[in-house]
């Protein structure tokens, strides 16, 4: 029912003046007005009490009977009312969608609020986390407390997803990735993928078995083409046992690497650290360098910051940064320029080679990496290079924590630099004599 609105002033004044009058005929004005304005204040007071009752009912209860002023107001917080419970059902109707929608997923989804503390998830996260309803609102540390997930979670680098054995199913892998969203709020998503991990250790053994078998072969052949070789033999049999001899040396050299890569890929992290002397080992790269560029005299220049240790396994280290090297000058024509580069600074240690070499479109940098993947099939076998140099580079700067930036463009050189964290590098304690 609408009712007209009223000046609420008017009624006061009615009100009053009916009180003046009455108690004027009786000789008691201001009794008259007193009493008045009681009834008015009672009668309002009756009103208000209505309006609350009826707020602290079921939101589908229908609003009391008011006049006037009161009227209005009743007519104005039944739509109100009415909008929100509209509101209030559609919203619900979207979560509860939402919430079936995320309890048919087979990932986890965990939203982590902005202190850290757990505040919904679905159905799959209980199976695959093992959270429990009385673990809402604790912090994500108290129940993921695997130091690598905490490190991955605070450095807030979610570029790449990070991969771990589920705290409840030793035999069950998982796949996080953690996303931004709102005001500090995070998304954690941790996808089951123990299939891809067993597929990916069979391809590992086969293909470490495989290059393990071919070793012995290849070294038996190796060794009877070099007997050959320093016999008296006609030109053509000695031009041919000449290309055996360098395509097995070819498939020696890929056949250890296919080795080292499945070592290297057989454990993501070091547990064993040691203080590698940084300046030593990229003087013996620099020295290996020269040695193999020989006739084409490449220019190189040399800027090592003294003073500091790089914690890790010198063997990889050494094999992670010599490709890079050996790859500037294997893709640089003689006589090029060649940069190798090692300095400290609040980000950690970084080692760079430039080179004034062909240059790679830029195209094919995201994939640089990938076992066997080949700008040019032709000048890549040419340089004698097995197309696992980068891809062994990869893995050991992921089992030091570090990471490879590549730049370049076709006919501008290119530069590759490993950057290792600040917890990697030590600077160099000398002994001081008294």
């Amino acid at each position: 029912m609408r009712h007209t609105r009223t000046p609420m002033n008017l009624p006061l004044i009615g009100a009053a003046l009916v009180g003046l009058g009455a108690g004027a005929l009786l000789s008691y004005p201001g009794w008259g007005l007193a009493l008045s304005m009681l009834a008015w204040s009672i009668y309002h007071a009756r009103q208000f009490n209505k309006v609350m009752s009826w707020l602290s009912r079921e939101a589908d209860d229908m609003p009391p009977e008011g006049t006037g002023l009161w009227g209005d107001l009743l007519d104005q917080l039944a739509r109100r009312r009415k909008r929100a419970v509209a509101r209030e059902d559609k919203l619900k109707a979207v979560i509860s969608r939402f919430q079936q929608s995320t309890a048919s997923l087979f990932d986890a989804i965990v939203i982590i609020d902005r202190d850290n503390n757990l505040e919904w998830w679905n159905k799959a996260a209980e199976t695959l986390l093992g959270f429990q309803d009385s673990d809402r609102g604790k912090s994500i540390f108290n129940l993921a407390r695997d130091p690598r997930f905490i490190r991955y979670y605070q450095k807030e680098q979610y570029q790449e997803p990070l991969q771990l054995v589920s705290p409840i199913n030793s035999h069950t892998f998982l796949q996080h990735q953690i996303s931004r969203f709102g005001d500090g709020d995070r998304v954690l998503v941790s996808r089951d993928v123990t299939r891809l991990v067993k597929l990916e250790q069979t391809r590992q053994d086969f293909v470490a078995n495989a290059s393990h078998e071919l070793r012995t072969p290849l070294t038996v052949i190796h060794g009877y083409v070099e007997t050959f070789l320093e016999q008296d033999l006609p030109r053509p049999l000695h031009r041919g046992l000449s290309q055996m001899q360098h395509q097995t040396t070819r498939m020696e050299r890929l056949v250890a690497d296919l080795l080292l890569l499945s070592r290297l890929e057989a454990t993501e992290h070091i547990t064993d650290l040691h203080p590698v002397g940084i300046q030593r080992l990229i003087e013996q790269i620099h020295r290996d360098a020269e040695e193999l560029s020989g006739d084409r005299a490449h220019h190189f220049q040399v800027e090592i910051e003294p003073g500091y240790q790089l914690l890790g396994q010198e063997l990889e280290l050494h094999s992670a940064l010599s490709n890079l090297v050996f790859n500037a000058v294997r893709y640089t024509p003689g006589p090029g320029e060649i940069s190798i580069r090692w300095w400290v600074d609040d980000k950690g240690g970084h080692f760079s080679v430039k080179d004034s070499g062909i240059g790679i479109d830029p195209i094919h940098i995201p994939r640089l990496t990938e076992r066997f993947y080949r700008v040019d099939e032709s000048r890549s076998s040419a340089s004698g290079g097995t197309g696992l140099g980068l891809a062994i580079v990869k893995h050991v700067l992921m089992r030091h924590g570090a990471h490879l930036t590549i730049k370049s463009k076709t006919g501008e050189g290119s530069t590759f630099t490993c950057h290792f964290p600040p917890d990697m590098v030590r600077p160099v304690i000398e002994a001081v004599s008294n």
